[in-house]
């Protein structure tokens, strides 16, 4: 309970400064408060605008205001009340549309862009509600797509505001470990997840990110930049390539385009501010940019356990500008960030537990991601456009170990030797090139090209133990390039009938790799409330790219890339859904699905390894010549019963039973290293209004998740205690399990409306039982106690409070 007793004082001291400022302000004389809504409606299909299309903010049936419109497709509302409030949107030839619960704040105006589905059956009333949840932004998809908003990230107990964390709660999708957000989607590695953003494949958007990983402690994206976006577990469109588990396809949000708006937050995770507003009204240009700066070194220095003694320090930021004119839409974007942190565990006198780095290693690990694009949007008329985006990227890593040797039977330093030393720089130069043309309400098509051109620069040495002699495992400078053409149609011979097609390509220059895939989905309407869905995807995933360039020394002494030859890894994914709404905010899906993993990387030589195992830690991997022999699957049930935001009131459960096999190089079926067989969340939320007039708003939730637990394998003492890491009984892997994982978030908020500014307080309570949930087994043996046994097991992260103070002005 260190964690708990050392945050409560802390936690008290912040709520004696907080309180008396926010009572001050909730006392402060109220009036009725209203706000401008503003936004744009478009075609979902063609992105064209759609004058005269009408919007009505609704109350109790009766419209409180309402607007057209204009040639451009931009509308306004004046005076909406502040609060929750429903809109309606019609427009003739399109499915109407309900938004329901929609939050309404005095400190910044609400922006609603809005995409309108045209209907297959001319001048008949239909009408879609809850669109945020049970659909998708990308009209071709036809299954496992779940499209999430800022609020859900901030709204779920236990998410930090982080996408990735967000999506942990959906059905099908678990986190691997509490310190880190890496996603697994129904038992596949977290490498076969895909980031996306306004169009182009991004590096790992988070700090510390190690080489051949997708997550991280901390997240880089700022979910108050991001727009509604889509999240993908299988089977997704043709436009989507190089991935064999998800995909998370984020839009970057425009700024403003009436009026200036800032907000700053200061807490646990960062100290942030973020501006946006107008370059020009006329036109609606506008610009929107964050910055954020760790403020884990001033909490560290209050005492608060943030699972270990060094300090990460990080700063992020993103920007988007964004350039309506009559030759188009043209936006330059960018999102970055930079990440160090030093553990010295030399200084230690009596052994301590990290929940980052080795514990006996003294560790200096800095990295940097950057990513910025100037896209352009040229509408060629009314039923076809064009996207191009030209970007560039860059991600670094850098790292020195140096091995800490302490006396047997004491605690004091024998000596300090180096032991890893690396420096990981990948750049891409990409192009994405789509076009996209309605022809008629039930048919339309999309095609376009992704090219990315990699320049790379690899060093790493590392000593060997065994051999006593320096390893070089890289050594290179060079380019190569991947293409990904894809060509879409979508078919809707009714308004309850859409079939979808699609083929990706793929040709990676280095290893001569290539591949054609196709995707297919059918879903068709039961009822208006009732969903029936099909689909099918091949898709093909590019090895971590440092591994194609790894070398070996052989026996004249020269260098050989032993991986440079491996073809992509490659999946048949198939998916059944079922989708039904109960009245307008209850929602039931039940999917079920089966998964083929082939042409896995393998040894070359009988062992249980595969790729399939990789991607969820801190350390790099350079396994022996691998061989694409390997295979595997992944079969299961997923559920979500989900009662959406109304009344002030919303719940979600999600339950997962599943099973993720694999076969090594020695043919042995055995679990891969994330089949926990079952994953299981309950959310839920309430909001109290209260004040005068009902402006301030507490909302509490809580989340419960109760999972499989961790497979591990028995370790071999021996040969771990010469090379002082874990070394594993091959053909035992994964024969062990953990008990299961159990965890309790709550979350508090309160949000005081007032005169053109918003203040908002809240508290993230993890694990607030502090439950000890096991991670691994690691190997530190105990100088002080040689006998014992040198393999421990290694805890998720305890309880932990995160606060922050938000204002919106």
């Amino acid at each position: 309970m260190k964690n708990l007793k050392s945050a409560i004082p802390i936690f008290i001291k912040f709520c004696k400064i907080c309180i008396p400022v926010l009572f001050i302000i909730q006392n402060s004389s109220a009036q009725e408060l209203t706000q401008i809504v503003t936004g744009r409606i478009v075609d979902k299909v063609t992105q064209s605008p759609l004058p005269g299309a009408t919007i009505a903010a609704i109350k109790d049936s009766s419209i409180l205001a309402g607007a057209s419109a204009d040639i451009n497709g931009y509308f306004h509302l004046d005076n909406i009340p502040v609060g929750r409030q429903t809109f309606r949107v019609y427009f003739v030839g399109y499915t109407s549309m309900t938004l329901s619960d929609i939050i309404v704040s005095s400190g910044k105006q609400l922006v609603l862009n809005l995409e309108m589905e045209e209907s297959v059956i001319q001048m008949k009333t239909f009408e879609v509600t809850a669109t945020d949840k049970t659909g998708a932004i990308n009209e071709m998809a036809s299954g496992s797509v779940r499209t999430f908003n800022t609020e859900e990230t901030e709204r779920y107990a236990g998410s930090r505001g982080d996408p990735a964390r967000m999506a942990s709660n959906f059905a099908g999708v678990r986190g691997d470990d509490d310190s880190r957000n890496d996603v697994i989607i129904r038992g596949n590695s977290p490498i076969g997840l895909l980031w996306r953003l306004d169009g182009v494949n991004i590096p790992n958007p988070n700090h510390f990110a190690t080489p051949g990983t997708t997550g991280g402690p901390v997240s880089m994206l700022n979910d108050k930049t991001l727009a509604t976006s889509d999240f993908y577990t299988g089977a997704f469109p043709a436009e989507y390539g190089n991935s064999i588990a998800g995909v998370f396809d984020l839009k970057m949000r425009s700024g403003n385009t009436e009026k200036n708006e800032f907000t700053g937050q200061f807490g646990f995770l960062g100290t942030e501010l973020l501006a946006e507003g107008p370059i020009n009204k006329t036109d609606h240009s506008s610009y929107l940019v964050s910055f954020r700066y760790s403020s884990l070194e001033l909490f560290s220095k209050m005492n608060i356990n943030i699972g270990t003694d060094a300090v990460p320090n990080y700063m992020d930021g993103a920007f988007k500008l964004n350039f309506p004119t009559a030759l188009g839409t043209f936006a330059i974007f960018g999102i970055g960030g930079k990440s160090h942190i030093d553990i010295i565990v030399s200084k230690d006198t009596t052994p301590t537990q990290q929940l980052y780095g080795d514990q006996n290693r003294d560790q200096y690990f800095a990295t940097n991601m950057g990513t910025i694009g100037v896209s352009h949007i040229y509408q060629i008329n009314p039923s076809s456009y064009t996207h191009l985006t030209l970007s560039a990227s860059t991600a670094n890593t850098n790292a020195q170990d140096l091995l800490v040797n302490r006396d047997s039977g004491s605690y004091r330093i024998a000596s300090i030797e180096p032991i890893l030393g690396y420096n990981f720089t990948e750049q891409k130069v990409s192009l994405s090139f789509t076009y996209s043309k309605k022809y008629s309400a039930k048919n339309s098509m999309k095609l376009g090209i992704y090219a990315d051109k990699y320049f790379e620069n690899l060093l790493d040495t590392n000593f060997n133990l065994v051999t006593e002699h320096w390893d070089s495992r890289e050594d290179f400078i060079g380019t190569t390039y991947l293409l990904q053409p894809f060509i879409q149609w979508q078919y809707k011979p009714t308004d309850n009938l859409t079939f979808n097609a699609g083929i990706h390509g793929m040709y990676f220059q280095e290893s001569n790799s290539k591949s054609i895939e196709p995707r297919f989905g059918v879903k068709y309407n039961l009822t208006k409330k009732q969903t029936l869905g099909l689909s099918f995807g091949n898709h093909s995933q590019l090895q971590p790219t440092y591994l194609y360039f790894q070398h070996v020394y052989t026996p004249d002494s020269n260098f050989s890339m032993h991986n440079r030859n491996m073809d992509f890894s490659r999946s048949d994914h198939f998916v059944l859904s079922y989708d039904v709404i109960f009245g307008n905010n209850m929602h039931l899906k039940v999917e079920t699905y089966y998964q083929y993993l082939y042409n896995i990387p393998v040894t070359s030589y009988s062992s249980s390894y595969s790729l399939l195992n990789e991607g969820t830690n801190y350390d790099r991997f350079f396994p022996d010549s691998l061989v694409n022999k390997g295979t595997g699957t992944n079969y299961g049930l997923e559920v979500t019963i989900e009662k959406f935001f109304s009344n002030s009131f919303f719940y979600m459960f999600t339950g997962s039973l599943y099973n993720s096999k694999y076969k090594g190089s020695d043919g042995i079926e055995r679990s891969t290293d994330f089949n926990g067989n079952f994953a299981t969340n309950l959310l839920v939320g309430k909001e109290y209004k209260f004040g005068k007039k009902k402006l301030s708003v507490l909302n509490i939730g809580g989340k419960i998740t109760y999972a499989g637990g961790h497979l591990y394998s028995p370790v071999n003492d021996s040969a771990s205690n010469v090379i002082k890491q874990e070394v594993i009984v091959d053909s035992l892997r994964n024969s062990e399990r953990f008990r299961n994982y159990f965890r309790v978030d709550a979350k508090i908020g309160l949000r005081f409306n007032r005169k053109k500014v918003a203040h908002e307080i809240g508290l993230d309570l993890v694990n607030i039982f502090n439950t000890k949930n096991i991670l691994a087994l690691i190997y530190a043996p105990n100088p002080l106690t040689p006998a014992a046994d040198p393999m421990v097991q290694e805890y998720q992260l305890g309880f932990l409070p995160i606060f922050y103070y938000k204002i919106d002005f």
